[in-house]
């Protein structure tokens, strides 16, 4: 069984939706008891959003939250699933493990149909299990291949990422030389920067530097000035957004004309908080591996238009995820008649051709994961906002 050319977000795209944000994302409900695949109040189906809501990363959090609030707004507007509205159950993890184990636990034994996140990878490693045990199955935006297996994803994985990113560090950068800094705290940072730099290597480009570093410092100026020492083509560094912003403010850029030190920033560090963070000049210092902007998808004004009337703001850089992970779960809820883990799990292997706000999405049955997947190089406008590097679209052809 498959989805052929199936977006349930486009049913509501068009509705002024007269619910409240309240109404999707209260916890307040009663929960109820029986199986997982039932483990909902009488009145609606509980859908968790686990991300960081709060913390370091929070702006990137309450982007992924809105995303799924919206698309409920929108299927509980046209008569919600099998009877029941949907219900958003937010669930912050804070980017930490501990506190996504306490708040997963929470969360499950107050009742979850289903659940959109976590995002970061080493909180996943050790939240997605409890959901998959619970029953539960997750839609995951997680991106280091430990999770592979692990519930379903929208997202770019670690073995997507690297070879786009190495190849831009290559063929479009044209670096004979890279300087590497890595997070080590973190699962998604070191596989991903460690891929990046065995692929460079293959293809006889000099790493000069692979530098490990430690988030949440006031200042990276030490560890780019010994990375800047040996000269590279172009600095890599595999951090996360409020470390990436730092390193944006203190990287060394040449005046124009002369040669200089260009910086392009892993994945993660591709969320709008980075440019909040960095201010939109330092921000431009670096280009980041990321996805397309919410409005960089074919077709996204209608879905943009109903972020804006829903949120009075922009949608943020992981709304269309999850926006789309939440009609993708729906969807499957509805085909198999309820949330048994074991007929929706079947379903979602299954899925090629569905359309939503990021596209087309096809899932590869061993690894839950998308194929192929929406790795992109962006910039940063004079403006403040992402979007997919022209000169680096046109190199690769890429259709955006």
């Amino acid at each position: 069984m498959s989805v052929t050319g199936k977006s349930l977000g486009v049913l509501g795209i068009a509705v002024v939706v007269a619910m409240g944000v309240a109404s999707c994302g209260s916890s307040g409900s009663s929960a109820a008891s029986g199986s997982p695949s039932t483990s909902a109040s009488a009145e609606t189906w509980r859908i968790g959003l686990e991300g960081p809501l709060s913390g370091s990363q929070s702006a990137l959090g309450k982007g992924m939250l809105e995303g799924a609030q919206l698309a409920a707004a929108q299927v509980n507007a046209n008569g919600g699933v099998l009877g029941r509205k949907i219900e958003i159950i937010p669930i912050d993890d804070a980017a930490d493990p501990a506190t996504g184990v306490t708040a997963a636990k929470q969360a499950i034994s107050g009742g979850l149909s289903g659940v959109v996140g976590p995002y970061n990878s080493a909180v996943g490693a050790q939240t997605l299990p409890l959901y998959l045990q619970a029953g539960i199955v997750p839609i995951r935006l997680t991106s280091d291949n430990s999770t592979d297996g692990k519930g379903f994803t929208l997202q770019p994985m670690t073995n997507q990422i690297a070879p786009v990113t190495a190849d831009a560090l290559g063929k479009f950068y044209q670096a004979k030389s890279v300087g590497i800094l890595y997070d080590s705290t973190q699962n998604y940072t070191k596989s991903t920067s460690a891929a990046v730099k065995k692929k460079l290597e293959s293809a006889g480009i000099k790493v000069t530097s692979y530098l490990p570093i430690k988030p949440g410092l006031a200042s990276y100026a030490k560890a780019l000035k010994q990375v800047e020492a040996k000269k590279p083509d172009v600095i890599y560094p595999a951090v996360y957004y409020p470390e990436g912003a730092k390193i944006a403010a203190e990287v060394t850029v040449a005046p124009k004309g002369q040669a200089s030190v260009r910086c392009l920033l892993d994945y993660a560090s591709y969320d709008s908080g980075y440019i909040t963070d960095a201010g939109v000049a330092s921000a431009r210092n670096c280009d980041v591996v990321g996805v397309p902007a919410p409005s960089d998808f074919k077709g996204s004004s209608a879905y943009i238009s109903a972020f804006q009337s829903q949120f009075g703001r922009p949608p943020g850089t992981w709304s269309p995820y999850t926006y789309d992970s939440l009609n993708l779960l729906v969807d499957g809820g509805r085909k198999v008649g309820g949330w048994d883990a074991t007929k929706l799990t079947d379903f979602l292997r299954t899925v090629t051709g569905w359309n939503g706000w990021t596209g087309s999405v096809t899932i590869e049955a061993a690894t839950g994961n998308r194929v192929p997947a929406t790795v992109v190089v962006t910039t940063v406008d004079q403006g403040g906002a992402f979007h997919v590097s022209t000169a680096w679209a046109k190199a690769v052809a890429a259709p955006y």
